[in-house]
């Protein structure tokens, strides 16, 4: 692992664009939303963006998520043959800068 492995941090903190990796660090994916089984508030996983098209990476399937790049628990075969997204509620990633406008909207303080 290299010194730019950047911080740990929670799902709801990624950012679009964030490189996805397979187990052993090859870079196959960028992060574009983040799941959420909104009945029970579980994080169901990560949409991403390959050479392919999108896919869904399970949440069981994330090993680690830092500030810098996801690392997955999937060899390159597993990566390569990742499902279409399907079956949970979107949620789109905001940057964080954001997360004040959206909750006053949510709560109807914010124009829009």
């Amino acid at each position: 692992m290299s010194d730019e492995s950047g911080h740990p941090i929670a799902y709801t903190a990624l950012q679009p664009g964030t490189p996805v990796q397979t187990s052993d660090g090859h870079e196959f994916a960028t992060v574009q939303a983040v799941l959420v089984d909104e009945k029970v508030s579980v994080f169901d996983g990560i949409v991403v963006l390959t050479q392919e098209g999108k896919r869904f990476v399970d949440a069981d399937q994330i090993g680690s998520i830092y500030t810098t790049y996801v690392r997955t628990t999937l060899s390159a075969g597993q990566a390569a043959s990742l499902p279409l997204p399907e079956g949970s509620t979107l949620v789109d990633i905001k940057p964080t800068r954001s997360m004040a406008a959206r909750l006053g909207r949510m709560f109807g303080r914010g124009k829009r």
